[in-house]
């Protein structure tokens, strides 16, 4: 196994594939380097001696900025370099590019549930939705009810585990077993679902109008037959500026019950309604089935969360060819998180199809990290101390590898935050690079099934949408392995081809949008919802 990569031609710093001791001697073409201190596996290796002002290389852009100097075979670190990134602009160049060849795949299919307005689902879910946080205990009474009655409710092990030791029992086997309460009620609902929030009112009156368009955005994504709406009726977020988003962005024909506490005499009264109202709109929602459905409708988001020094050079550059090759079907991508896109502007620039998109993407990009600044952050803060410990030591070495999530292909359109993607090919969407701030945006942009890349691990899902989780590492799965759905860490533990990962993952997909498999964050009920309040979050 090679100790090291150069992930570009003109890289002037290497990966370390394995830990490499101070003392060893490494072949670098026609080069010999001396390592002069340890470098742990994940992080970086120079490959040249460098002096302060130096500018230092990867995925074939800057990525830093040399603060001390670094000897040839030194480890680069927050104390020796910082964050840099590359000037930017519209050149109006031709972008070529080939397409994948996808004729095996043309034919392929899942089985959707197929909406009147040519969107297909993954999933077949209700959805419960507050206009404001007042509404967050009544959501809950009704959680507990839906869930338990309608069979959709697990066991909780860990109730017979107290249980066990109030008791003094000896029982052993708590997770064996472990299932839902009742006999599911419907067999064509593969849930009902919740979307508690702090939002709605309290914050500005453009948070509150966010709010709406997100929301209108779940009713909206295929995987949703319908959505109850819970109100208190004073609030920002009023119900009607909802009904108003459905409309005029979607002309949604979807059934949507309303609900308004302070039309009622007692809460009682409005929950027994809403009740009877639900469960009659569940009986209709049962009656849609699964039909094959080309791989063209499938909407994919492209997310990492957790990433380490691997993340770029392994799983996100797996999910990169599979968003090529749904492209290249006719399907879409949506590339999220714009701090993560710091430093790789020019090659996005470049992608892009007209000019418009160059200049809605540069308008986005500036007015966030304006923003940002304004709050005492900015992209170059983006970077967790996970991400540092890990060999993500800059802002734009973190994006150099984020990026290789979009993969290679023509930039069709960019998204402001809960703007819907309606092109094929990829979309960018701005969102946050917090992981469940982003999950949250694509999913409200239509996405029908998500791919996750971490290598740090992170069980997070999504209420709506099931996220698939894609280890950079393969020492990841062993060790956190209810949250790992696939190894893309085989690219360097056994060798595995970047197409053989991709074609695998492909297959992955199609048994999980069918409904034959459920991912990992699905077992463990992780329904991550977190509305973006813009310019405070990274």
């Amino acid at each position: 196994m090679e100790k090291f990569l150069i992930i570009s031609s003109g890289d002037n710093v290497a990966v370390a594939l394995a830990d490499i001791k101070s003392g060893e001697i490494l072949n670098y073409g026609e080069e010999v380097i001396k390592v002069s201190e340890d470098v742990s596996v994940k992080h970086k290796l120079a490959l040249k001696s460098f002096k302060p002002g130096d500018t230092i290389f990867m995925y074939g852009v800057p990525v830093g900025e040399v603060l001390l100097p670094i000897q040839s075979g030194g480890l680069l670190s927050t104390a020796n370099i910082k964050h840099l990134s590359a000037f930017y602009n519209y050149t109006g160049k031709t972008y070529f590019y080939k397409p994948w060849n996808v004729s095996h795949l043309k034919k392929r299919i899942f089985d959707g549930f197929h909406r009147e307005d040519g969107q297909v689902g993954t999933r077949n879910y209700w959805l419960f939705i507050p206009m404001v946080f007042c509404q967050n205990r009544n959501l809950q009474v009704l959680k507990d009810t839906f869930e338990t009655e309608l069979g959709f409710k697990k066991e909780n092990p860990y109730k017979l585990q107290l249980r066990n030791l109030i008791n003094s029992s000896n029982e052993t086997n708590i997770f064996e077993g472990t299932a839902y309460n009742n006999h599911k009620v419907f067999d064509n609902i593969d849930g009902v679902k919740f979307l508690t929030h702090e939002g709605g009112c309290g914050g500005t009156r453009e948070d509150a109008r966010a709010l709406v368009n997100l929301l209108a955005g779940y009713i909206n994504n295929p995987n949703v037959a319908g959505a109850t709406v819970l109100s208190l009726g004073c609030q920002h977020a009023q119900m009607s500026m909802l009904q108003e988003a459905l409309q005029d962005r979607f002309q949604s024909k979807k059934p949507v019950l309303y609900f308004e506490q302070q039309q009622y005499n007692s809460e009682r009264q409005m929950l027994t309604e809403i009740v009877n109202s639900t469960y009659k709109e569940l009986v209709e929602a049962n009656k849609l089935m699964r039909q094959p459905t080309p791989l063209n409708k499938l909407s994919i988001g492209l997310e990492c969360g957790g990433s380490d020094g691997f993340s770029g050079i392994t799983a996100n550059p797996v999910m990169g060819r599979v968003a090529d090759k749904i492209s290249a079907l006719g399907g879409k991508g949506i590339l999220s998180e714009f701090p993560e896109l710091c430093g790789v502007e020019q090659d996005l620039i470049d992608r892009c199809e007209t000019k418009e998109i160059v200049d809605k993407f540069i308008n986005l990009m500036e007015t966030y990290n304006s923003r940002a600044q304004v709050v005492g952050s900015g992209f170059d803060m983006n970077p967790s101390p996970g991400n540092i410990k890990d060999g993500l030591i800059t802002d734009a070495m973190k994006s150099a590898g984020a990026a290789t999530k979009g993969g290679r292909g023509p930039i069709s359109d960019v998204l402001d935050y809960t703007e819907y993607a309606s092109k094929p090919g990829l979309s960018l969407l701005c969102t946050p690079g917090n992981d469940v701030e982003s999950t949250t945006g694509l999913v409200g942009s239509g996405a029908n099934i998500i791919l996750f890349s971490t290598g740090l691990g992170t069980p997070t899902g999504n209420p709506v949408c099931p996220v698939i989780k894609i280890s950079s590492n393969s020492m990841l799965p062993k060790k956190m392995n209810d949250i790992i759905d696939f190894d893309a860490g085989r690219m360097i533990s056994e060798g595995a081809s970047l197409e053989a990962l991709s074609e695998e993952l492909i297959q992955l997909i199609i048994k999980i949008a069918s409904g034959r498999k459920q991912t990992c964050a699905d077992i463990l009920g992780q329904n991550d919802f977190i509305p973006w309040k813009r310019g405070v979050s990274l």
